[in-house]
This record gives structure tokens, sequence and C-alpha cells, in this order.
């Protein structure tokens, strides 16, 4: 008896293991199949150019300037 109970359950797991294996593959095939032609990407590091400009800021024109005379009794007024 014991043998007709074991030889059932492992059977039944059996059976329930290839349905699963089956019905995964019914439900993944279009995955799987794209996963196998799919060509990875280069791993090649691109390479960027670039070219830095500073754009200098306008200085206005310097007309004349007007100094403060100088303190009386300065050493550097001569």
């Amino acid at each position: 008896m014991f043998t007709i109970v074991a030889a059932t359950i492992f059977s039944a797991a059996f059976l329930l293991a290839v349905g699963t294996i089956a019905w995964m593959f019914a439900l993944y095939h279009q995955k799987m199949a794209a996963a196998l032609l799919f060509e990875p990407i280069p791993q090649t590091p691109p390479v960027y150019h670039i070219r830095i400009t500073r754009n200098r800021v306008h200085q206005p024109a310097r007309g004349t300037t007007l100094s403060a005379p100088a303190l009386p009794g300065s050493a550097l007024a001569a």
C-alpha cells in the first residue's frame, strides 16, 4: 500500500513539474527567442570632442579718470 501511495505522489509531482515547465515555456517562448537573438551593445567607450570657448567680458572704453588731489604733507606728493 505504501508503494502505491508513494508512486502516486511521485507521479503527480513529476507531472506537475513537467506541466509547469511546459506552461512557462509557452508563456515566455517569445522572450526567450528574443534573448537568444539579442546582439549586445558594444562596450567601447564613446569619445567626445568638446571645444570649450569662453566668451570674454567686453571692457568698456576707458576715458580719462580724475584722481583725487594729493594730501598736503604726503610723502608721495613731490
